[in-house]
């Protein structure tokens, strides 16, 4: 199959909001393999690996060359124009790829990545001399969105280690690679379930959970949205998605966790952060917990 490779680059004096909004009209209309290229310092996670300077802001994802490429390419540069009036200029470049050569490309810019002084994100095709006590996560995203490598995902990370005692049950929303899911499982969840309405990364998924070794009677990963999930109740309920997407979603997942369960919800932006709080409240959470780091903020915080 081919496909074909959107690029928004893009100028804006809030970067961050500017990915956000962009982010959300690629994962809307259904984009795949989503990732944000925007310019900063290597983080310092003890790793030795090439700087791959970055020239410009922009999100790139994929969708496949079909009779309805043409209008989903319009409906994007239409939202992207709409942009404008935010203050966020946009370019929408196009190329046309194959999928052995996207798979292969985007590969040798991700390296392992020790997220916190134990859990370590490990590329499947990269090797990695773990240190005594290191928990090795096994990933390859495919096109599904979740290396490990973006704050949002890292702080999702670093809360479930805080909060996830033995035997927990955990759901993911919004499971992607289903990085989530496996770090849950290494630091001893019990049951898991993951949930995401792209078939891609159903699969995605699957093959990860696989590759870790992770039993498969321990996990299901459902093509669901979570209004489709029975109300069987979760530990710890996580969802690294947009904000605007989790403020409509919490009273679905407060129907999910279980009495004094958690949530972790990341995905959002400095700004947004006081409303997903009100919502928290309003929803029948309590003791909310703030991570930040750069310009994203996760939020942890127990249902009543």
């Amino acid at each position: 199959m081919n496909w074909i490779q959107v690029k928004a680059g893009f100028q804006a004096e809030d970067v961050w909001l500017a990915e956000e909004l962009i982010s959300d009209i690629f994962f809307t209309l259904g984009v795949k393999g989503v990732v944000c290229n925007i310019p900063l310092p290597d983080p310092d996670d003890g790793f030795k690996r090439p700087s791959v300077p970055l020239t410009e802001n922009s999100i790139v994802g994929y969708i496949p060359e079909t009779d309805r490429s043409p209008a989903m390419l319009q409906k994007i540069k239409e939202e992207s124009r709409a942009l404008e009036k935010k203050g966020i200029r946009i370019a929408v470049t196009t190329r046309t790829i194959d999928q052995e050569q996207w798979s292969e490309s985007w590969k040798k810019f991700f390296y392992p990545v020790k997220i916190t002084d134990r859990i370590v994100i490990k590329p499947a095709w990269r090797d990695y001399s773990p240190d005594p006590g290191d928990i090795i996560v096994d990933i390859d995203p495919g096109m599904a969105f979740g290396t490990g490598t973006h704050d949002t995902t890292s702080m999702c990370i670093a809360m479930i280690e805080k909060y996830l005692k033995a035997g927990d049950s955990f759901l993911d929303v919004g499971t992607g690679s289903g990085i989530l899911m496996i770090t849950a499982a290494k630091l001893g969840a019990g049951r898991l379930t993951g949930i995401d309405n792209d078939d891609i990364a159903v699969a995605a998924a699957r093959e990860n959970l696989d590759k870790n070794r992770i039993q498969t009677d321990q996990y299901q990963v459902l093509h669901h949205t979570i209004e489709r999930l029975t109300n069987e109740k979760y530990d710890i309920v996580a969802a690294n998605i947009l904000a605007a997407v989790i403020i409509d979603m919490l009273p679905e997942i407060k129907k999910r966790v279980s009495s004094r369960g958690r949530v972790i919800l990341s995905g959002i932006i400095t700004e947004q952060k006081e409303k997903i709080i009100s919502a928290l409240e309003k929803n029948g959470f309590s003791s909310v917990n703030v991570m930040t780091s750069g310009e994203w903020v996760a939020l942890s915080a127990q249902a009543l």
